[in-house]
């Protein structure tokens, strides 16, 4: 009697068909090796520099803010003293959308989720103490990114650092947050305008700065595939240069200096495939489509972050080891960078032992588990290969059909990518719930009766928020009021000729004027955008 079953049929998220078994013929069929290359050579698929690890490891750069300026700049000194090599900082929701921490929009939501920043003083006060020069910082900020990357060169500036030799990166992609997260202030053109400034101004005074950290990351937690989250993310990236080179800027005056921020939850695979075909397809895009020249311009310099949306409530020791895996997927990988998540952020913001967890473990694997020994240690696998080819091969697909639809300006205009990604949320949502798709500790392996465990939770500080009011009051009170009115008018003044608005806002923020200030003044030219949602689940406009 045979024991012999057919073998299951198996999709990675992607919707690429799994084979039970990989051969060199494979390889052959999905396209060969033409796209592979040494490491340090094009296309890069193999890494972008030569020695990778061996030379440098990944930075190891954890998501920390809270609170006031003052907490947060105990935590980063917490974290640098662990052995952290590069700060990731998280602003309150209403710094991200531009609100000062005295408007009545404010409350309840001062340092809540981040740090709460409204002038350059509070700046000055968080990164006190912190050597710029050997610390690099990155400023997870979007709708506000103009006014809080000027902030950080102002006090760069101020406290002695040559701006010019400065390095650091602000996410301050703001496609992607239309499509996932929120934080927008602007209407998408001059949204995409304020970009193309924050390009344009660090090309000349900044040019080791990195303005733009093209952001995967939340359209993958937002639902979309890992083709998806890489592809999309190439058609935003490609939006801004088509901006800035309109502008008469050359792509290899400014595309070293994009850089990304993908994610690194799910299967092990598939990541690592859709960021070795990542780098080779980016690099192809910019040699072939844009004529860049410079190996660097070519380069995919990317953070693997997070990985927040594979994390669960339920169970939340197995979150360790699922960072673990998310950590071993980026040095897998060839990330430049690593930020990753706590086992304790399905609940809270990270506690000083969660994010002591997560450190340890990306510095496990370089000194211990000999990730940083080698280059590409799964370049050559068969199923690697095909995997990576059959991953290019897909994002490609989609880069098409997105330009075929009118490109992902006007799809994300108009919500057709945002009403995409929610409806994959929600049938994978279902998927989850009814066990389709698995779920360890939440819908496999659950016990009869859950043990209760517990979560240390970061407590909401309603007198560190009315410091933070008294704090803003207190600048205003000693600052040059005329300076600021005449600082906000040249906003103003800048926002409607068309100017690029970075030397005004610098202007402005060294005078002492607010986050809110200068957002208000640019809203009053620019208005507010206004979400089209849309309810359209039967993903029409565009095809899985």
């Amino acid at each position: 009697m045979s024991n012999d079953k057919p073998a299951r049929s198996v999709r990675n998220e992607s919707g690429i068909a799994i084979k039970p078994l990989y051969s060199a013929a494979d390889v052959e069929a999905s396209g060969g090796l033409a796209m592979l290359g040494e490491p340090g050579d094009y296309p890069f698929t193999r890494g972008i520099h030569p020695q990778m690890y061996r030379k440098q490891p990944f930075t190891m750069r954890q998501y920390t803010g809270f609170g006031n300026a003052a907490d947060t700049n105990r935590r980063f000194k917490f974290l640098i003293e662990n052995g952290q090599t590069g700060l990731n900082v998280a602003f309150d929701l209403p710094t991200q959308c531009g609100i000062d921490s005295g408007d009545a929009q404010a409350e309840g939501e001062i340092g809540r989720v981040g740090m709460a920043v409204d002038t350059l003083r509070d700046f000055e006060v968080a990164f006190e103490g912190i050597d710029l020069d050997k610390i690099t910082v990155s400023l997870t900020i979007n709708g506000a990114a103009a006014i809080l990357i000027a902030m950080y060169l102002a006090c760069a500036q101020k406290r002695g650092f040559d701006v010019k030799r400065l390095r650091g990166t602000a996410q301050n992609d703001i496609l992607k947050e239309f499509i996932g997260r929120g934080t927008w202030v602007f209407p998408v053109q001059p949204s995409i305008r304020l970009v193309g400034d924050t390009i344009e101004y660090c090309a000349e005074h900044a040019p080791k700065y990195s303005p733009v950290s093209v952001c995967g990351y939340h359209i993958r937690e937002s639902g979309a595939t890992p083709a998806q989250e890489m592809a999309w993310g190439f058609c935003i990236a490609r939006a801004y240069a088509d901006d800035v080179i309109k502008r008469g800027l050359a792509v290899d005056e400014f595309a070293g200096r994009l850089s990304y921020n993908f994610n690194i939850f799910g299967n092990l695979f598939e990541q690592v495939a859709k960021f070795r075909a990542g780098r080779g397809l980016w690099a192809k895009i910019m040699k072939e489509e844009y004529g860049a020249t410079k190996p660097g311009s070519m380069w995919l310099r990317m953070i693997a972050g997070g990985g927040g949306g594979g994390l669960t409530l339920e169970q939340p020791e197995n979150n360790i080891v699922r960072g673990a895996y998310y950590a071993l997927i980026a040095a897998l990988s060839g990330a430049q960078t690593m930020a990753l998540c706590c086992y304790d952020e399905a609940y809270t913001i990270p506690s000083e032992y969660a994010q002591r967890i997560s450190l340890r473990t990306m510095q496990l694997l370089v000194e211990e588990m000999g990730l940083a020994e080698t280059v590409d240690p799964l370049g050559g696998s068969f199923y690697v290969e095909t995997l990576t080819n059959q991953m290019r091969a897909e994002m490609e697909r989609i880069i098409e059909e997105t330009d075929a639809a009118g490109g992902i300006v006007k799809l994300v205009a108009e919500g057709t990518i945002q009403s995409r990604v929610s409806a994959q949320a929600y049938r994978m949502q279902r998927a989850i719930e009814s066990g389709a798709f698995p779920k360890v500790g939440v819908n496999r392996y659950r016990s009869a009766a859950e043990e209760v465990h517990k979560v240390e939770m970061h407590p909401y500080k309603a007198d560190d928020a009315k410091a933070q009011i008294a704090s803003l009051a207190r600048v205003r009170a000693e600052r040059d009021a005329a300076a600021v009115a005449r600082a906000l008018d040249r906003v103003e003044a800048d926002a409607r000729s068309g100017a690029n608005l970075m030397p005004a806002i610098v202007e402005a923020v060294k005078a002492y004027a607010s986050v809110g200030e200068i957002t208000q003044r640019m809203v009053g030219v620019f208005g507010r955008f206004v979400e089209p949602v849309r309810f359209d689940h039967r993903d029409e406009e565009l095809t899985t």
